[in-house]
């Protein structure tokens, strides 16, 4: 792996970490006020979402025709902004979308330096070892920002806003690469014809939607927990909330590991089985009201959707260095995978202000995404 990896690695990480530190340190601000309503979290995680979905026009080509180390300076910064207005108690709605609009642009001059760190023969590797750091800061973020949060809100803000400023001083070690000329005319425009390109068959249909409707049932879910630990198991803090979405994440880790080769890219089809079953583990989960059958059902559900998620976002990634972009292929997922996380998450939020059960809330979730599986699969053809 070539040296000019390393300072990605360490930044990602650091950033990755802040990112979910932050999230549970909101989640702990919450559960610790007695004025906040119980809709307020799947709130907050809608205005982060928002933020991805209406920048993404700009944010994918900002990313193509910019140095992208310097992008990531940029977001790195923002986020960190967002985190300050926390720490002095601004309306937390609008801190964290300002975190979102950070990470909204982060996320496509990450992945789309890649292919200019590494090139074509260590490609494949660069991006394992990114998605390999980007989980070991999911799980060590979300317990540490939880742990730190329950005992101060003010440590646990000010250690994010040292991290992201930190994850920014790393990427200076990165090299200035030279950004693709920019494209004149309306972004808009120019999205919507990218979106034209990347919809035109049936396989890159299945991959945008699969991924999007992945990550909203794993956003949605998240945030029922956030309600449905303390209702059936009695879970007292963030940080006992944190450790169930712990097994959700190492499932993640054990499906992404075997996946590789159970469904090859050939038989991207096959992705289908496991977005079922992750269905039917949801859908089990909402019947559980012991500590460690829930757990064994989140890390099965972690699983099932890492077998489905990994070759997915492999297909992504190749056919959008093929058509429209890396940056911008990025973005687009990045939107279409957002907007659902939006409307679902937007959903529940409505539903909990109606003061639904999370457990019928749960078992809802998992029919639908049985459902838009069966829709999504639907016209794929038998070899693909």
């Amino acid at each position: 792996m070539h040296k000019q990896i390393y300072p990605l690695l360490i930044a990602q990480f650091l950033s990755a970490f802040a990112d979910n530190a932050i999230l549970f340190t909101v989640i702990a601000m919450v559960m610790h006020s007695t004025e906040l309503p119980s809709w307020y979290v799947p709130a907050l995680q809608s205005v982060f979402i928002v933020a991805f979905v209406v920048l993404a026009p700009w944010a994918g080509n900002f990313a193509d025709t910019q140095a992208k180390s310097r992008v990531l300076i940029i977001a790195n910064l923002i986020k960190a902004a967002g985190a300050g207005l926390l720490l002095f108690n601004f309306e937390p709605l609008i801190a964290y979308c300002v975190v979102g609009a950070g990470a909204a642009i982060y996320s496509p001059a990450k992945y789309g330096i890649l292919p200019e760190l590494a090139g074509h023969a260590q490609l494949v590797k660069a991006n394992s070892w990114i998605e390999g750091s980007t989980i070991l800061a999911i799980l060590t973020g979300m317990i540490v920002g939880a742990k730190v949060a329950d005992f101060s809100t003010v440590w646990a803000l000010s250690g994010t806003i040292a991290l992201f400023v930190t994850s920014a001083v790393v990427t200076l070690w990165l090299p200035v690469t030279t950004a693709h000329p920019k494209i004149p005319g309306s972004k808009i425009v120019l999205f919507g014809k990218q979106i034209i390109t990347f919809f035109d068959t049936p396989r890159s249909r299945f991959a945008i939607l699969g991924a999007s409707m992945f990550w909203a049932a794993a956003a949605t879910l998240r945030v029922i927990l956030v309600a449905w630990a303390p209702l059936v198991l009695l879970s007292k803090n963030a940080t006992e909330i944190a450790e169930l979405t712990l097994f959700l994440a190492i499932g993640i880790v054990a499906g992404s590991a075997l996946v590789p080769r159970i469904i090859p890219l050939e038989y991207l089809r096959r992705a289908r089985i496991p977005a079922y079953l992750m269905a039917l583990f949801i859908l089990g989960l909402s019947f559980m009201d012991g500590l460690w059958e829930s757990r064994s059902f989140l890390f099965l559900i972690g699983m099932s959707g890492g077998m489905f998620i990994v070759p997915v976002n492999a297909a992504l990634q190749e056919m959008g260095q093929q058509s429209i972009g890396s940056g911008s292929a990025v973005a687009l997922q990045g939107f279409f995978q957002n907007a659902a996380m939006l409307l679902a998450v937007g959903g529940y939020t409505y539903a909990a202000s109606l003061n639904i059960s999370p457990v019928l809330a749960m078992a809802w979730l998992g029919v639908l995404v049985f459902i838009v599986t069966f829709l999504v699969s639907i016209r794929l053809p038998q070899k693909t």
